[in-house]
């Protein structure tokens, strides 16, 4: 059987390979003879039996990592969580007791066919599908898979239930049904400040800055801090809290999980459908936007890291956007939207009003503005 690709050398030194049949031209990528006239071979010997070539690859893969041909998949999903930390890493755990993961657990990773991802894939959820190709992105990456099981192209896309942000009229509904002074306070604390449900439940005094108008807390989920400035409504709910230790106490003792369906619970009551105490994140950042709020503060506020993430949250805020010639006649008469108010030559102004007001003056020019 003749072969069907060919080596060649360019002027330059590269040797090339080509493809008889189609005429296709690609780069070896090397300017040794010996290794070119291998990589060639190679690609001849495949041409001609590619199920024998297949097991020679697995043979030097093996070869090349002894612990290849006993890894399994359960191996790789418990590397996975000891990478997280905080409540991923409880998310982490959880997702990969998946019971529609069991025919993979004790599959050879080396072995594995696509037909098998598949079968599991069609047994599964939403939540199979979105962490199956992240244990298969991590097997990738850790070099521990020679090629992808499963092409990208080929995955089922990850359909997950629309999720939307509680409106200010359902949130008057709930506290209005709500006669528990501690979870109206909650309630309250999430729609001012945003924050996840745990965030917020594990609030401290310590983390209120008083003599600033903070509050700065770290997030369970990714370690960031969030900072955001109180209003005076908030700081009245804040003083009936305790002064010392969780600002609710007998919140923060629940489980996650219990606090949500206490929620819906409540939801019921009020006759409110379709939300959880995370819509109560989205309707922060609906209303950040909506306003004209600048996106480095309210990702600071929320503790994103990612505009990708802060985008997801906005993304269902009702803006109206200003004509140039109204925005060009209210700078025009000083009245300003400025966004660096707090940061200047990249410096926070802390939380000394009058530092506010100079920077409003300064950039005004001492006009009037609002």
């Amino acid at each position: 059987m003749k072969d069907r690709y060919r080596v060649f050398r360019r002027g330059w030194g590269t040797y090339y390979c080509e493809d008889i049949t189609t005429k296709k031209q690609e780069s070896l990528h090397t300017r040794d003879r010996n290794e070119a006239h291998r990589l060639v071979a190679a690609k001849n010997e495949h041409d001609k039996a590619p199920s024998f070539s297949l097991h020679l690859a697995r043979v030097y893969w093996q070869a090349g990592d002894p612990a290849a041909a006993t890894r399994t998949w359960q191996n790789v999903m418990d590397e996975i969580p000891k990478l997280k930390e905080g409540s991923t890493q409880l998310r982490c755990l959880s997702a990969i007791k998946d019971e529609a993961l069991n025919p993979l657990r004790n599959l050879v990773v080396l072995e594995t066919r696509a037909e098998q991802f598949l079968k599991v894939l069609e047994a599964g959820t939403v939540s199979t599908n979105s962490y199956l190709q992240r244990i298969h992105r991590f097997a990738l990456d850790m070099g521990w898979l020679p090629w992808p099981v499963l092409p990208r192209k080929r995955w089922p896309k990850v359909r997950f239930k629309e999720k939307r942000a509680v409106s200010r009229a359902e949130h008057e509904r709930i506290l209005a049904s709500e006669k528990d002074p501690n979870w109206r306070g909650f309630y309250e604390i999430l729609w001012h400040l945003g924050g996840s449900q745990t965030d917020m439940a594990h609030l401290r005094a310590e983390d209120i800055d008083w003599p600033n108008g903070t509050i700065a807390y770290t997030r369970g989920k990714t370690g960031s801090l969030a900072i955001i400035r109180f209003d005076e409504a908030v700081a009245g709910l804040l003083r009936s809290r305790p002064a010392e230790g969780y600002l609710f106490p007998q919140i923060a003792e629940w489980r996650h999980s219990d606090r949500a369906k206490a929620f819906i619970r409540r939801c019921r009551l009020a006759k409110v459908a379709g939300v959880s105490l995370h819509s109560y994140r989205y309707a922060w950042a609906e209303r950040a936007r909506a306003c004209g709020y600048p996106e480095r503060f309210a990702q600071q506020a929320l503790g994103h890291n990612s505009k990708a993430v802060h985008h997801a949250y906005s993304k269902h805020a009702d803006v109206t956007v200003p004509s140039l010639d109204d925005w060009e006649s209210a700078i025009a008469a000083g009245r300003f939207v400025v966004q660096d108010v707090f940061f200047r030559g990249g410096r926070p102004l802390g939380g000394d009003s009058s530092k506010f007001v100079a920077v409003l003056r300064e950039v005004a020019g001492n006009q009037s503005f609002t």
